[in-house]
């Protein structure tokens, strides 16, 4: 009978399965889609709203609000379930979506981006975690494929749709489009998604420590974000912002020690596992920031081509990505995931080289065949990592240790602006003086260098990950599942 029980169960999760991972994609293209739809737009807003010199903030607000929320949304996922959590994060997404649209002012704008990111902030980690709850080990091999996809699929229709809605209609549009998909979205878990009953426990919520790292961490990646942009490395405010981010951290870890239930217990910082895929986040999170932000940069100033054929030229690494994801699962089923991860990072080195030979003379198949190669060792190493940190735990802690994954990408995606954006300003003050334009403004033989010299960072964090991944076991029993 118990056994005739668990198979009827099993079958009906199964039956259930693909709508709710089609609800967790759609739940992901929210977030994949506003990473990139908006920033074609940025010109339109600017001409309604105004305040060109705040438009900026429009994505350090978001970021920010994401960054920080992720952890928490992560611990709460563990003590509430995920279900309740998805749906506030895919609310306030929505929430903040629809108050965008009808924002009447740049500063307005800049605060319902703060709503969206707290909602996203929710979506992606809960999202993965839903899919590391209900597919086994070997099932996540393909199906990080998909959801990487999704993110693929993102970098093409985002910059479209944002292009031709402030064309055609209105840039208010590149907003209102999320309500239709997050209304499905919500609507196909609230119907398909049913948890087990969450124990009914009474649990001490660690507001003190939410709170502390909330702001600390806001702190810090405003620090690391806005340093030697909106004021110089040196100054007053950079200094006070930033040793005021350690303390309030410092005070953190005080808190975690002695917090009965702590929104991120030290023991994910002890594991070998989550030490070597956080390790590997970071990393993963200085690369991509310095590909998305330099490679259309160097096209568009250097090699000479429209904004167009330069996102298209990033836009290879993301179709590298899923590839690879999706095939890496039947990989480390075999090899282990310390052998994927290995054979992955030596590909990004690979492609980190690669760009390395890009010049002004080079031609932008040249650019974008790098960028598919890192994109393809990405796909090797990030996917593995996620899937291993959450087979190392049991349900009650995989949101923590998933939230933990995500923040470590959004603090080394934090630290790679501020490394990069040193670099390539300090190679453009030696040729020009300290009192020279934005990179945006400089003619090509000035930026090739530069950007050049980032590529050398971006080579050197790439060889980085492949310590970091030197660290990872190569077989980790699997946790069991309890939706």
């Amino acid at each position: 009978m118990t056994t005739e029980r668990i198979d009827r169960a099993s079958v009906g999760l199964r039956s259930e399965r693909g709508p709710i991972l089609l609800a967790v994609m759609l739940s992901v293209g929210l977030v994949a889609i506003d990473a990139t739809i908006l920033a074609t737009a940025v010109p339109s807003v600017v001409d309604d709203l105004g305040g060109f010199t705040q438009f900026p903030w429009l994505f350090s607000i978001y970021l920010l609000a994401q960054a920080v929320s992720v952890p928490i949304y992560g611990k709460l996922a563990d003590l509430r379930g995920r279900k309740p959590i998805m749906l506030v994060g895919v609310g306030l997404f929505l929430l903040g979506s629809v108050l965008c649209g009808f924002a009447w002012s740049m500063p307005a704008l800049i605060a319902f981006r703060l709503i969206q990111g707290l909602g996203a902030g929710a979506i992606q980690p809960i999202g993965m975690t839903i899919v590391g709850d209900i597919y086994t080990v070997a099932e996540r091999a393909k199906v990080q494929g998909y959801l990487a996809s999704v993110w693929g699929i993102s970098s093409f229709v985002g910059p479209t749709l944002g292009g031709v809605f402030s064309d055609f209609i209105s840039w208010r549009w590149i907003f209102f489009v999320n309500i239709p998909l997050g209304i499905a979205a919500a609507w196909a878990l609230v119907r398909r998604f049913h948890e087990n009953a969450v124990p009914k426990t009474s649990h001490r919520i660690d507001y003190a420590g939410a709170v502390l790292l909330a702001i600390g961490g806001s702190m810090l990646l405003l620090g690391l974000l806005e340093g030697g942009v909106m004021w110089s490395w040196d100054s007053s405010a950079s200094i006070a912002i930033l040793a005021g981010a350690v303390a309030l951290l410092t005070a953190f870890v005080v808190v975690e020690r002695r917090a009965a239930e702590p929104v991120l217990p030290l023991w994910v910082l002890s594991r070998r596992v989550l030490n070597s895929a956080n390790s590997a986040a970071l990393l993963i999170g200085v690369l991509m920031i310095g590909l998305s932000t330099y490679v259309p940069l160097f096209a568009q100033s250097v090699l000479g081509t429209s904004a167009l054929v330069a996102g298209f030229a990033l836009a290879a690494m993301t179709l590298g990505w899923p590839i690879a994801a999706s095939v890496a699962g039947r990989i480390y089923l075999r090899l282990g995931f310390r052998t994927t991860m290995l054979f992955g990072a030596c590909i990004v080195v690979v492609g980190a080289g690669l760009l390395l030979t890009v010049g002004p003379e080079s031609s932008v198949l040249h650019l974008a065949g790098a960028c598919f190669v890192i994109g393809i060792g990405l796909g090797f190493s990030a996917s593995p990592s996620v899937v291993a940190a959450q087979s190392s735990v049991e349900w009650q802690t995989r949101g923590v240790v998933t939230g933990a994954n995500m923040f470590a990408r959004s603090v080394g995606s934090a630290i790679g602006v501020a490394a990069f954006g040193a670099v390539a300003n300090g190679v453009v003050a030696a040729r020009l003086g300290d009192d020279h334009a934005d990179l945006e403004t400089l003619p090509g033989e000035v930026l090739a260098p530069a950007i050049h010299d980032v590529y050398y960072g971006a080579a050197g964090a790439a060889v980085l990950l492949v310590a970091a991944v030197l660290f990872m076991p190569n077989r980790i029993p699997e946790q069991p599942n309890r939706v």
